[in-house]
């Protein structure tokens, strides 16, 4: 990652738009889902992170505690344009760190099919078939003790 890119939560309205809009864009639109569905009533009690480069936001991925011991990744999506570049596994760590700091003893999260593969590359064991969203994408639950 050069220089001139951050990760951080989103600080002014623009960033937190471009970050809701990259959630939206990658993980709704494409199975026809509304703009606004990539929201949750979580968002305003959770730990957020956003890969900006220059004025753009091309990462986000959000940490939210389940309890006091177990914290959950959610909404992780990267620019297509900007695949490659080692920009999730950024992500992942920072949230990871996040947890951390948060007491957490476990991070576990739902992953699509086609990124079980980039998870377990980074620590997480598949532990349960989740969900199917939008009746067509398998999720797995994955976890990854942090002690």
């Amino acid at each position: 990652m050069n220089e001139e890119m951050q990760l951080r939560s989103p600080e002014t309205d623009d960033e937190w738009r471009q970050y809701y809009h990259l959630r939206w864009s990658v993980l709704r639109r494409p199975w026809g889902e509304p703009e606004g569905s990539e929201r949750d009533e979580r968002d305003g009690e959770t730990e957020h992170c956003a890969v900006i480069a220059g004025d753009r936001v091309i990462g986000v991925g959000r940490l939210q505690m389940n309890d006091h011991e177990e914290a959950q990744i959610r909404y992780m999506a990267v620019d297509p344009a900007s695949h490659k570049r080692g920009l999730g596994r950024r992500i992942v760590e920072y949230l990871e760190a996040k947890a951390r700091e948060l007491g957490a003893a476990r991070v576990v999260l739902d992953a699509r099919e086609n990124a079980v593969g980039f998870y377990l590359v980074l620590g997480y064991n598949v532990t349960a078939d989740s969900y199917l969203l939008f009746g067509e994408i398998q999720h797995y639950r994955m976890q990854k003790d942090l002690y």
